[in-house]
């Protein structure tokens, strides 16, 4: 870039120094030249830019932590004056993002497309952009930036481990007590009639009340007696741990021919027990059931459980931006809540936490008539506070089910092997804890 503003410095300065000391021709026309080439080049570089127009579109904006992001880049030049070369540079805040480009030669009328590829390794609300487009002159005398701000977000949802098999109490038993709850779902109890609102399914229309009465009635419901399962998510700042990581690097050639890189997730109580809620809500949403979620982090949410796709958004969109900033105990949050909880419920624990006042929750759930189960994050072995084998082993003492979750293990053969009869000689074999050496 330098060198043509040098070669434009050389000839102005020629052409002063030879008019100065001649009456030639050439060095005022050495001047006129390098005034020339200056005003062409601005104008050039003005007009070039002026007429580009860059879009980002993306299939989807919600995508999972290991996931591959592709991202179509479109340039477009409606102009006549070809843009010679022009710098795109992708500044959205995604970690390891791609997108950015050299392009050369997009002549007039016409338009450039590439896709971006960007692997996900964190959770997250992220804009897409801004985009930075820097073009200029041929000689490199000038550079001009467009900054186009970011219009879309995306949202990376926790990751996903395959689940195939977990405990699943089952309902209360058929001829049981209807719960007096109503129900955006058809069940077996319908509760009675009443007029009918805007987005009600024609489904629920009951015809022979709405000949009787000459306006649409459709027919309320109320919820079956079937087991609901209820995540309680522990969010307590003192109890969480995590060791010091750095995020992967991964070229995007080894993806180029569709193959994912397999994702390890980052030695963090919080990170393992974010990705275990997840995969437990997809997990029972796909079974049909009921799903609840309540956790205390920043704010106290309390998710109602319903059995819908969209109960599993709004519950993973919740995790991907929980952070571990409660001041509220398990033992306390369970105890709160638990008495507003429909009766012969599934309750799951998930927590780091080494007191022995866990055990203080799962009583009170048992008390509420509920069936707890404890996913215990091992802390000592995330690099935290000791205690997690005597947790688990007064657990265990006490029959209660609890699927210990070590550092480093795979998370998915963990969650698949548990079961609630397992043995504690046998439990403790199968969750031998692995330890691993973090870069």
């Amino acid at each position: 870039m330098n060198g043509g503003r040098i070669l434009v410095a050389l000839l102005l300065a020629t052409g002063v120094l030879g008019v100065l000391v001649s009456d030639s021709l050439v060095y005022s026309r050495l001047i006129y030249l390098s005034v020339l080439l200056v005003v062409v080049s601005w104008l050039w570089t003005t007009l070039s830019l002026h007429k580009l127009r860059i879009t980002r579109q993306a299939r989807s904006l919600r995508a999972n932590v290991g996931d591959i992001f592709e991202e179509h880049f479109e340039i477009s030049n409606s102009g006549r004056l070809a843009c010679l070369w022009m710098e795109i540079i992708n500044e959205s805040p995604i970690p390891q993002a791609s997108g950015s480009r050299l392009l050369t030669s997009i002549g007039g009328r016409q338009k450039r497309t590439y896709v971006a590829k960007s692997w996900l390794t964190r959770r997250g609300r992220y804009p897409l952009g801004p985009t930075v487009l820097t073009s200029g002159d041929p000689f490199g005398l000038f550079s001009i930036k467009h900054r186009y701000p970011a219009t879309e977000s995306l949202i990376v949802l926790p990751l996903l481990v395959d689940i195939t098999s977990f405990p699943s109490p089952a309902g209360l038993l058929p001829g049981g007590k209807v719960i007096q709850r109503k129900s955006m779902d058809i069940t077996p109890h319908a509760a009675g009639v009443r007029e009918y609102l805007p987005g009600d399914p024609m489904k629920r229309i009951h015809w022979p009340t709405t000949v009787r009465r000459q306006q649409l009635m459709v027919k309320d419901f109320e919820q079956d007696p079937q087991t609901e399962i209820w995540i309680f998510f522990d969010a307590q700042v003192s109890v969480h741990a995590n060791q010091e990581y750095e995020s992967p690097v991964v070229e995007s050639e080894n993806w180029l021919f569709g193959k994912k890189p397999k994702f390890t997730l980052p030695p963090s109580t919080l990170e393992y027990a974010i990705s275990t809620s997840a995969s437990l809500v997809h997990y029972f949403i796909q079974h049909k059931q009921a799903v609840g979620f309540i956790a205390a982090g920043q704010v106290q949410t309390v998710i109602q459980a319903e059995r819908s796709l969209r109960q599993e958004t709004k519950i993973l969109e919740t995790l991907a931006f929980i952070d571990a900033r409660g001041e509220l105990p398990i033992e306390n949050l369970v105890a709160v809540q638990a008495k507003q909880l429909p009766q012969g419920s599934c309750a799951i624990i998930i927590t780091p936490s080494v007191q022995l006042e866990v055990l203080l929750a799962v009583d009170d759930l048992q008390r509420h008539n509920m069936r707890p189960i404890v996913v215990l994050l091992m802390a000592d072995s995330f690099g935290g506070y000791t205690g997690s084998n005597a947790l688990l082993e007064s657990m265990v003492a006490r029959n209660i089910p609890v699927c210990p979750i070590y550092c480093g293990m795979d998370l998915a053969q963990a969650l698949n092997n548990f079961s609630e009869g397992t043995p504690y000689k046998d439990l403790k074999e199968w969750y031998r804890p692995q330890f691993i050496h973090w870069i």
